[in-house]
């Protein structure tokens, strides 16, 4: 007899607490660093974002870094340094956080969202050509959950079109391509230190970019626009007047956010090992359970592991994904959506009506994506819970 699941009046799998999704791996480095940063009496931007930035610059083999306060600003300066013409069109994927997309809106520029590829859940190259105007001036690659999108193909359609590409690399941290960060496949990249990445700094981001010009104009767009940032005005080399250069935003990094980034960098391939063997794990798993899974296996690329998520198989399965969603939690494990379509968010379809026609395989992922847990601080036993809770409910409503 099936067991029956919590949600049908079983007994939970954990007794014990609730198996928080994306929980930050947080060590007595970082805490050790931003008590640090309180002692020294300098909180907001200074030495520690500067040694952040040319560490995190170094890993990704890339010569210029300016931190942030999200990736959300990351992106948003991105395309403020490219200075194009107002409604000029970007291409971007469904498939994405509204963040990416909201980043165009914010710079006065049209975003032209594009269906993703089925299997990696990253932007169809083909679908990116077919959506170039004569008002197109970049396209933003997301590289998904940590999967590289097809960047040889990408390249190659932004240089027959001069077009720049900007890349949000939120999941793809550790993420290599042809043996490469995928930073050096974009005029700029961007990347997310939230509470639930591979880097946490609670709230933080970072640009990346070879070219001095853009990494310039970034970094005194970042903070008001100015020559000089506090550290600079107020050290002990003695008082300096700054000027306002540009129009610029509150987008700087703080000490603070540094401080943990630095701990966590400094530890990010044992990271990407513990969740490397996490997926591993569940992929061994789940293999014979009514989903799509997602596949991690390229002889060409390093996956960043960020998220794990996979895709029902709703035609095997008596319910849909959000009731199996519900399941989950009640079997006290933690799940995430990565992500609904943006062209289904209520405020995107009132602005630009986009028909649902156009994005087949981002509307098919919507419907059925879940994700589950693969932070690097699960212990082993929290992962056996994650699968026999996912296993538990998958078998029970198999038709």
């Amino acid at each position: 007899m099936k067991e029956k699941p919590a949600i049908d009046g079983g007994k939970p799998i954990r007794d014990n607490n609730f198996l928080i999704f994306g929980a930050p791996d947080i060590r007595q480095e970082e805490i050790n660093n931003v008590i640090g940063v309180l002692k020294s009496g300098w909180l907001s931007t200074g030495p520690k974002t500067k040694l952040f930035e040319e560490k995190f610059a170094e890993y990704n083999g890339i010569k210029y870094a300016i931190g942030t306060n999200s990736c959300t600003a990351a992106l948003h300066l991105a395309l403020s340094a490219l200075e194009l013409p107002k409604n000029s069109e970007i291409i971007t994927t469904d498939m994405t956080f509204c963040a990416t997309v909201n980043s165009i809106i914010y710079s006065g520029l049209k975003p032209v969202v594009v269906d993703c590829d089925k299997h990696t859940q990253c932007i169809d190259p083909d679908e990116i050509e077919k959506n170039i105007t004569d008002k197109t001036k970049a396209i933003i690659v997301v590289h998904f959950a940590g999967h590289p999108c097809d960047m040889d193909r990408i390249v190659d359609i932004a240089n027959r079109y001069s077009l720049y590409i900007i890349a949000d690399c939120s999941h793809a941290i550790e993420t290599k391509y042809n043996g490469k960060s995928v930073a050096e496949y974009s005029d700029i990249s961007t990347y997310s230190f939230y509470a639930t990445k591979n880097i946490c700094c609670a709230e933080a981001g970072m640009v990346l970019t070879n070219n001095k010009e853009f990494a310039n104009k970034i970094r005194i767009r970042s903070l008001h626009g100015m020559s000089r940032n506090a550290h600079l005005r107020y050290g002990s080399s003695g008082f300096k007047h700054y000027s306002v250069d540009m129009l610029g935003f509150k987008y700087n990094m703080t000490d603070i956010s540094a401080a943990m980034g630095i701990s966590q960098l400094d530890r990010i391939e044992e990271g990407w090992t513990r969740r490397k063997y996490i997926i591993d794990t569940y992929n061994n798993e789940f293999c014979n359970l009514p989903i799509y899974m997602v596949d991690y296996d390229s002889s060409n690329i390093k996956h960043g592991y960020h998220l794990y998520t996979v895709h029902l198989n709703l035609e095997a399965l008596s319910v849909d994904r959000d009731f199996v969603l519900n399941a989950l939690i009640l079997e006290k494990i933690g799940t995430g959506v990565h992500y609904k379509s943006i062209h289904e968010h209520k405020y995107y379809r009132k602005v630009f009506g986009w028909n649902t026609d156009r994005f087949p395989n981002s509307k098919w992922i919507s419907n059925r994506t879940l994700s589950l847990p693969v932070a690097p601080n699960l212990s082993d036993n929290d992962i056996a819970d994650v699968v026999s809770a996912f296993k538990k409910i998958l078998t029970y409503y198999r038709r």
